[in-house]
């Protein structure tokens, strides 16, 4: 029989590590307030207020695995910037690219020879022959639907319940209880009904998806390999094969997007698995969190492009962004690749990945819980509900806001920094057994305290 949670105690021990909070985290206090004169939230991004507490802390400076903050709390990030750091933060190689870019140029709007080097080193990685390059991932997303509508005259997109790519208005679809595609909770500000651009399916779910695909009407799929917004929900076996084979059959590009999911190796599940996209896009830690994202297509859809794009008005389709490709960006980008992200790097990552899955599944079994911790080679996350979820929607029930609230919090009042949008953790190259092993420890007494009350 499992454990069941008292709520009033949970409430009293979260107001126990919300005291705990404020007597330490002064400073952090202060500037909060100071940032609220100016803010909207107080905070840079209004998203950033979700972070638990009555405040976010501020961070005074960042390298390798952790960060200190302005009240001098030096803590094991294992959010890492939400995958934007999963090199690390500054790694040595990428900085001092970085630091001698910068004195030869930022920005000109004009290619430099990085460019091609990283477009290579990209091809290498997740098999795609040519690339483009953005501000971010959702740019990249943004830029490859276009492509596929213009391509193919067709107006609907496929994405999968509870994904997030972004902020990709297509995207921000989800399945009501009659199965029609709707809005999501909290979508601001939507310029159409989303049933007009999008057609949503469930993760695993080849049936649905070919049904949707039956109409004639879609453009592209846009999907991550295993979902990881919503949670950790792994593919199931046959399923991103299904997938790929369906596309081609209705005539639909299928757009693998491997921002989080790279965190199983160098070229991502693709390359894993062998998978064979007509577009691929990622973002993030590929200049170790300098602002960038890049897209890869195949040689067929270049030529259609090419074919379609005239040069004349090639500047006016809404594809571009003036910092696009920019000479730092790229020059991060070299650095990145060739010496941050790389197979040694990423085998010692996923096994503290392992390790820190280990000491979760230990302490859920050693205090009767009915929680689930899922693996995506160095990421891990743990969800309440005791079996792996196989669709978005199952992903979503198993959340406990304000379980998740005060696990968050009492960890970040012991020194260890998760997603705070989940309860996930990602390993860089610069973690180590000694971090996630105190992460074990701090989590099995969070977990004791919680069920002896």
């Amino acid at each position: 029989m499992s454990t069941q949670i008292n709520r009033q105690h949970l409430k009293e021990l979260r107001t126990k590590e919300e005291q705990r909070f404020l007597d330490t985290h002064k400073k952090s206090a202060a500037a909060f307030e100071d940032s609220k004169k100016v803010m909207h939230e107080g905070v840079p991004m209004s998203w950033m207020a979700k972070w638990p507490g009555s405040h976010p802390v501020f961070v005074k400076e960042a390298k390798g695995a952790r960060f200190t903050d302005v009240d001098g709390h030096t803590y094991v990030d294992f959010c890492l910037g939400d995958t934007g750091s999963m090199t690390g933060h500054s790694p040595d190689a990428t900085v001092a690219a970085i630091r001698e870019q910068v004195g030869k140029g930022i920005t000109a709007m004009l290619p430099t020879e990085d460019a091609a080097i990283v477009s290579g080193l990209l091809k290498e990685r997740f098999g795609l022959p040519l690339w483009q390059f953005t501000v971010s991932a959702t740019d990249a997303n943004r830029h490859v639907i276009r492509y596929s509508r213009m391509i193919t005259g067709r107006s609907k997109i496929v994405v999968i319940d509870c994904c997030y790519h972004g902020s990709v208005d297509e995207t921000f679809a989800t399945l009501d209880d009659a199965g029609f595609t709707v809005k999501r909770e909290g979508n601001i500000g939507a310029p159409v009904d989303l049933a007009e651009t999008t057609r949503v399916v469930e993760f695993n779910d080849l049936a649905a998806m070919e049904k949707a695909l039956a109409h004639g009407d879609v453009a592209a799929i846009l999907m991550e390999p295993a979902m990881t917004n919503i949670g950790i929900v792994l593919p199931q076996d046959g399923y991103l094969v299904g997938v790929q084979e369906l596309a081609k059959k209705y005539g639909t590009y299928l757009i693998i997007d491997e921002t989080h999911t790279i965190s199983v190796g160098p070229g991502g599940m693709t390359k894993a698995l062998g998978l064979k996209p007509d577009f691929l896009t990622i973002g993030k830690a590929l200049a170790a969190g300098i602002p960038t994202g890049t897209f890869g297509m195949t040689q067929e859809i270049a030529d259609a492009i090419k074919k379609m794009v005239e040069l004349e008005i090639i500047d006016l389709g809404g594809i571009g962004g003036t910092l696009a490709g920019n000479a730092l960006s790229l020059a991060a980008m070299k650095a990145t690749l060739t010496e941050v992200l790389t197979e040694s790097n990423f085998e010692r990552m996923i096994a503290l990945g392992n390790r820190w899955c280990d000491g979760i599944d230990a302490a859920i079994k050693e205090f009767g819980l009915d929680w689930h911790c899922n693996r995506l080679g160095a990421r891990g996350e743990y969800i309440f509900k005791g079996k792996q979820p196989v669709t978005g929607k199952e992903a979503a029930d198993s959340g406990d806001f304000e379980l998740e609230q005060y696990i968050h919090l009492r960890l970040l009042n012991d020194g260890y920094l998760i997603t705070p949008f989940h309860n996930m953790a990602l390993m860089c190259p610069d973690s180590t057994e000694v971090d996630v092993d105190g992460h074990t420890a701090a989590f099995r007494t969070m977990c004791a305290e919680l069920v002896n009350g």
